[in-house]
This record gives structure tokens, sequence and C-alpha cells, in this order.
């Protein structure tokens, strides 16, 4: 492992990290704190961490987490700005090893542990990291994650729309509901000029499409040992996968957020809400104890029942409350 600088990046400045699996690029904000865990974000496919992080930690009132957190930022190998094409036949890393790239990053950066936020398929990397090096994982934000391995009659759709859609428009369709689509707002422009500028998603893209099952489990080797907060927006192409994947994790480690109005990408569209509710979650994590917490009124709360999951899904879902985010701290 290698970097490519003398000393770890300056906060806010990306550096490339040398990994048996490729170079990564991160950008650290902040300090550390030790002994609190880092926070390390990964962005979806199309994305840099930049275009999918910057609205949610622009909001004001994710100063005060950045203030208690070193965050990490990581770009898959290639997805930085500017990033050169791959040469043809290029072996593109799989999520499985972009998982494993980072113990190199915590490493060199002399981190101990992390609580992990990822989206698509960051929320799956992040994951399986959490299943490979549980002792590293304090907590896990995942939204959009789809923890299972496409079927066969998946993975025949997905090659009749190769023939009839470019890469860009299918990357496209995963980021974004179909009325997103349709009414192509500014966040949908954004992503296909993106897309139309970033010449290894595909490789990404590909290696999304071709991952394997998770295998989570309640308990046991499947389990994920930390507090999980998973996200999903309300009409969102991955709705019915989130809901899956919280039927299959601890339902008291696990909180579930579906958010109203909150689209294809809750943490673009809805940066007040998913702050409130992570701030709840790091507060229930026994950090932030002291901070300035607000109550969630009614009206900007989402629902964190699904109704597509029936009556037994709603009954194990956790409400998004002090009770279940925040560790039944005191109301203010």
């Amino acid at each position: 492992m290698e970097l490519r600088e003398a000393a770890p990046p300056p906060p806010g400045r990306g550096a490339l990290l040398e990994t048996p699996f490729g170079a990564v690029t991160v950008t650290l904000v902040g300090a550390p704190r030790p002994p609190r865990p880092a926070l390390l974000t990964f962005p979806d496919v199309g994305h840099t961490h930049e275009s999918c992080f910057a609205p949610l930690f622009a909001h004001e009132e994710m100063g005060e987490i950045v203030k208690n957190f070193l965050v990490v930022h990581v770009d898959p190998p290639g997805m930085e700005e500017g990033a050169p094409p791959y040469p043809p036949g290029y072996q593109y890393p799989s999520l499985e090893q972009l998982a494993e790239m980072i113990p190199c990053i915590l490493q060199y950066l002399n981190i101990a542990s992390i609580i992990g936020m990822g989206v698509g398929a960051g929320a799956f990397v992040l994951a399986k990291f959490g299943l490979l090096h549980p002792e590293a994982v304090e907590g896990l934000v995942l939204v959009n994650i789809d923890p299972q391995a496409k079927g066969w009659m998946d993975w025949a759709a997905h090659k009749l729309s190769g023939l009839t859609s470019s890469t860009t428009d299918m990357i496209l369709a995963h980021l974004f509901t179909q009325e997103e689509l349709s009414a192509a707002p500014p966040a949908v422009q954004r992503s296909r000029a993106r897309l139309g500028a970033t010449p290894n998603a595909p490789l990404l893209w590909g290696m999304y499409n071709s991952r394997g099952d998770l295998g989570l489990a309640r308990s046991g080797a499947g389990s994920l040992r930390c507090p999980v907060l998973l996200v999903v927006g309300d009409g969102s192409p991955h709705e019915e996968a989130v809901v899956e994947c919280n039927a299959q994790l601890d339902p008291t480690q696990t909180s579930f957020l579906k958010m109203a109005d909150g689209g294809g990408q809750p943490q673009l569209s809805q940066p007040a809400k998913l702050t409130e509710a992570f701030k709840y979650f790091v507060q229930g994590m026994g950090y932030m104890a002291a901070a300035a917490m607000t109550r969630l009124s009614r009206s900007r709360t989402a629902s964190v029942s699904s109704s597509a999951s029936g009556e037994g899904e709603r009954g194990r879902s956790r409400t998004l409350s002090r009770g279940s985010l925040g560790g039944g701290a005191p109301a203010p």
C-alpha cells in the first residue's frame, strides 16, 4: 500500500491511495477525534463523493456532526472527477474487493473504527465490509441498499435493457424514480452530464449487476453486529429491496426510514430529514449526547413502516423517534 503523497491529504483535498485492488481517492474533512470512529462515506454508481453527499454535508445541522467526527470520503477507483479511462480489457474490482480496500484506508489513516454511510452500490460495499470486519464498524447508514444477487430473470431483463437502452439510461433508472426521469429536474440533468464525462462508470455498473448475495441474517455469520439505519425514498426503484433487507436484519439493531418525497436519492432531495435522522442515530450510539437535538414535528417525519410489507412488517419497523434513533434521550 502506498499513498501518492508523503502524508495523509489535508482537509478537503483528495489524494490517491494505492491498494491491492486499485487506487482510491480519499478526501478528509475535519480532524481525528480518537477514540471516536471516523465517518466514512461511499457513493453510488454514477456519483463522486461530492455529487452524492455534498447537499447532505452542506446542510447547516450537519456542521454539528462534522465537528464531532473525522469525515473520510472515498471515491471508487476511476470514479473521481477527471479520471482517465481504463484501458480496454481492464478488470475492475468486484464489490467485495472494493470492501477489502477499506482496511487499507483505515490502516494508513490510523483509524480504528468507522460509522459507514453508503448509497446504492456504496451501501452494498459498506455492508460487505461490516460482515468481513465487524470489529471495525460501529454503525452503518445504508441508503437504497439491495443485498440480493440478481436472479436469472433480473439478469435476462438487464441484458434486454442493454439492447434497447444506453448504459447511461440504465444507471439513471437505478438512481432515480420514473417520475423524476420523466420530469428531468436539475439533479437528473447533472447526473446525465456527469455520466457522459465518467468513462469508467460502466465498469462499476457491471460489477454492481454481477454482485453476489450478501447473505444477511438476523444472527450468526450473516448478521451485521452494529446499529443499522436503512433509508429509502417512497417510490424509489429500491424500495422493495430495502424492505426485504429490513426483514433480514436484527430488529433490535435496525431502524428503517422510508422517506416521503425522498425520490430515488433521498440524501439529495431531503438532506434536512436525513441529517435529523442521522443525528438521532449517532446519539443513540452514545455520541453527541449534549447535542442540541430538536424534536421532529409530524410534518417533517417520514413514514418508517412500509405499506408494501404489510402489517407484520409494520409491527417490526422502528419509528423515527427518540426511542429508536436517539437511544431514549430525554425530550428537550
